[in-house]
Parts: structure tokens; sequence; C-alpha cells
């Protein structure tokens, strides 16, 4: 895992996205980051589903397939396989690299964490664990306990992957093409 590679990756997207869509006068944007977190760990909530109690389907969605089109003549050209879960959770860990860059944490602390994070006993705990983390950060003062606070989360969050089946070779893959479809939705105006 190569922390400094990913931070230094978001770093350039964080500032593609503050020109194309600079800050207005008295926004929060570390707040909205935030909230956008968890958001995306809602969908990716909603991708796992081991927690809908109330439905006989409650596999992950970890394949699906998406036809893709000649952009040009707009024909089918095949199926394209995907995995929702995973790009769930790209889409989180490119928000908790931006919020770790708005607090400065400190890549070798999260190093240190990694040797030992917390794995609930159960993915939805896991989950639960990750938005409390979440939740509170808006509402610290004090940086060593950001600090604590978002390294926690870090660690956890790599946790969550490893729960979910992942390995870090799939997750930075994901991350990096994920990354560079960002870049391309700021070319086009997203």
């Amino acid at each position: 895992m190569n922390l400094n590679k990913l931070f230094d990756t978001q770093r350039l997207l964080d500032a593609r996205i503050e020109k194309e869509h600079p800050r207005v006068e008295g926004e929060d944007r570390l707040a909205k980051k935030i909230l956008a977190l968890q958001v995306e760990l809602g969908e990716l909530a909603n991708e796992q589903r081991s927690w809908k109690f109330w439905s006989k389907d409650q596999e992950p969605r970890t394949k699906v397939f998406d036809e893709e089109y000649d952009s040009i003549h707009m024909e089918s050209i095949g199926l394209e396989q995907k995995n929702p879960l995973l790009e769930e959770y790209v889409d989180c860990l490119h928000f908790i690299l931006s919020i770790g860059l708005d607090y400065k944490i400190d890549i070798k602390s999260i190093e240190v964490q990694l040797k030992d994070f917390n794995k609930w006993e159960t993915v939805d705990k896991q989950f639960n664990y990750i938005f409390h983390l979440a939740g509170y950060l808006p509402y610290i003062s004090q940086k060593e306990v950001i600090d604590k606070y978002y390294v926690n989360l870090f660690v956890d969050f790599v946790g969550l992957g490893e729960m979910l089946g992942f390995t870090w070779e799939q997750i930075e893959t994901a991350y990096y093409s994920k990354n560079a479809i960002n870049h391309t939705r700021q070319d086009t105006g997203y």
C-alpha cells in the first residue's frame, strides 16, 4: 500500500476541483466532504446488502454487466463487467483521502495504525463504527483528537475493505481508474 502516492494523486484531483469549482465565501467545504463520505458509505452499504434483514436477497453486488456503446454510432459493442461494491468503496476512499489532506494528517501515523486496526465481528458493526467516526469529525476542534479519529476512520475503512473481500491491489487499481474518470468528468463540465 503506497499511501504517499494515494494522497499525492488525490491532492492533484482536489486542486483541480478547487480550480474548476472555487469555494464561495463562507463555504465549509470540509463539512461537505464529510457529508459526501457519509452518502458514499450509504451507497457502499446498499451494494453490500447484508443488513437488509427483510430481504431474501442479501448478497453483495459484485458483478453487473453494462452494455458498452460505440460513442460515434451508438451501437452496442458488448458487455462490460463492473463491481459496484468495489466502485462504491473507492468513491469513499476518494473522500477519505481528501478529508485527510484538509486535516493535514501525518501519513506515518496511519501507517503505524494499519498494523493493528479494528475489525468488528460483523460487517454491519464495521459500517456503523465508520459512520460514527465520520459523523463525529466535524464537531471536534482539538487537532490531536481530530488526528486520532481520522486515523481510526482510515484504518477501519481499510479493515472494511478486507472484510468485503478486497485486496489492496484491487483497491488501488480501482482507485486510480476512478480517479482518471473523475479528471475526465472535470474535462467535460461534470
